[in-house]
């Protein structure tokens, strides 16, 4: 029998409850993306509205396990190769004369991007003065981003994201740094895993944090913020508010960076200096 699909009314009925017994609040993420999310959560539970409700209501576990599933988890190690070659190129050789590099990385997921950019400020000679901090709603995947340990098969598109970034210089195809990966984590086959380093693991600051309605955590203010494929699960308005918390925390001439298909739109495009998906505080 096929499932009805989640109305717009459905959609109100599952945000309110959610509000009204947590202090999560989903009511300005895109209509659209959330409700594909709600719709999947009810078959794989193989549950109508009305009972997802009274769970939700009634169970403060499966509330957080819900809230999980709802939000987005996914990266990868050197994500978006041109991405890692703008931030190379162009945006961290301009903290190369602070005494301390403030980034923080909101809506970290499972920690690739966090190890992907200590392993290249670590060969740029910039690693020891970095402090990485690194945030998410979801408390399960910042586990795993703390523990630093992925699947090796699944994914081995991250070594090829290794060597776009790290070994080879679109700038200049003669240019090849035989980095090892053994310098940075070590892999496994046999258990199907790459392990990051120790002196990895123990720099980030890791904490749970809501975009939606948290502030700024750390009482530092930031030389960079990456915050990728996040705000396109907002919508407008909630995008805004967001922009905003990032500009009041970067330091004049500090640098957004947002993922490949998001932009600034609206009032705060005006206070940014845009360079690819890099965007700089005027």
């Amino acid at each position: 029998m096929q499932r009805m699909q989640v109305s717009d009314q459905d959609l109100q009925y599952f945000v309110n409850t959610v509000k009204s017994v947590s202090r999560y609040n989903f009511s300005e993420y895109s209509e659209k993306s959330l409700k594909r999310r709600l719709q999947k959560i009810l078959e794989d539970y193989n549950l109508d509205l009305t009972s997802l409700l009274a769970n939700l209501k009634f169970n403060k576990d499966f509330l957080e396990k819900i809230v999980k599933e709802i939000t987005v988890n996914t990266t990868e190690l050197f994500r978006d190769p041109p991405v890692w070659h703008l931030l190379r190129s162009r945006i961290i050789p301009r903290f190369k004369n602070n005494k301390t590099i403030n980034i923080w990385h909101a809506g970290c997921s499972t920690g690739q991007e966090v190890y992907s950019m200590m392993i290249l400020l670590n060969e740029m000679g910039m690693l020891d003065r970095a402090k990485i901090f690194a945030t998410d709603l979801n408390t399960d995947v910042l586990e795993v981003a703390k523990q630093g340990v992925y699947k090796y098969r699944f994914n081995l598109g991250y070594l090829d994201n290794f060597d776009k970034v790290i070994k080879q210089n679109p700038l200049n195809f003669e240019e090849y740094n035989d980095v090892p990966y053994e310098k940075y984590f070590d892999i496994d086959k046999s258990k199907d895993t790459i392990t990051m380093k120790k002196f990895l693991t123990e720099k980030p600051i890791f904490r749970k944090h809501d975009l939606v309605v948290d502030g700024n955590l750390f009482f530092a203010k930031f030389d960079l913020i990456l915050c990728r494929n996040v705000i396109i699960y907002f919508n407008y308005s909630l995008q805004n508010k967001v922009f905003e918390l990032f500009y009041n925390n970067l330091y004049p001439k500090g640098i957004l960076l947002l993922g490949m298909h998001e932009t600034i739109l609206g009032p705060w495009a005006t206070r940014f200096e845009r360079l690819g998906q890099a965007y700089i505080k005027k």
